[in-house]
């Protein structure tokens, strides 16, 4: 309830941020230590991201770079998931998005599909690597080919986006998955 009606923490005021944050703590505090070389296939599934304390920047990056969100560039943030296959150690993040087309244009729907693979670095840690982008477009356009964005070579990279990144679980049951990310960001889940 702590996190309902802040559309994933792009409404997230400071009071918002730290009330989602406290009650986080106290679920983590009752759940006990995660372990993952335990309970590996907890986290098989497709998450739905409820909350990201890194959406209250204001950029689909988050604590990372990205673009803004609906400031320069007409996006609307859809749905966002995590698929985990704990199998094949695919960590795909998939996020919903509707662009701004200048009248009388639709807007495009798109899928974007930021596709990583996985490993298990501590009890309760876990390392993604990015792979490659793809971009599919959904509603009206869906007959399009998806679109494989290249990826930047690690020499022109930001040191800010390495291409990789680290989070914590430090919560986890049947339905609902809560993580804690190498800047700091929370991020809560439930399957779906």
């Amino acid at each position: 309830s702590a996190v309902s009606g802040l559309n994933r923490g792009l409404a997230a005021n400071e009071d918002d941020l730290r009330k989602a944050d406290d009650a986080a703590r106290e679920l983590e505090a009752a759940g006990g230590p995660v372990d993952l070389s335990n309970d590996l296939d907890k986290l098989q599934g497709r998450w739905k991201l409820l909350y990201s304390s890194a959406f209250s920047s204001r950029t689909l990056g988050g604590s990372r770079p990205g673009p803004p969100i609906g400031r320069l560039l007409p996006i609307t943030l859809g749905q966002v998931y995590q698929r985990i296959d704990v199998f094949s150690k695919d960590f795909d993040n998939i996020v919903e998005i509707e662009l701004g087309a200048p009248w009388p244009l639709p807007p495009v729907e798109v899928t974007a599909t930021l596709a990583h693979k996985f490993e298990i670095t501590g009890s309760a840690s876990v390392k993604i690597i990015f792979e490659k982008t793809t971009v599919k477009t959904t509603g009206n356009l869906s007959q399009l080919p998806p679109l494989e964005v290249p990826r930047i070579p690690d020499s022109l990279r930001p040191s800010s986006n390495p291409g990789s990144g680290d989070f914590e679980v430090t919560y986890i049951d049947a339905d609902t998955r809560i993580t804690r990310g190498d800047r700091g960001e929370l991020r809560v889940f439930v399957i779906s």
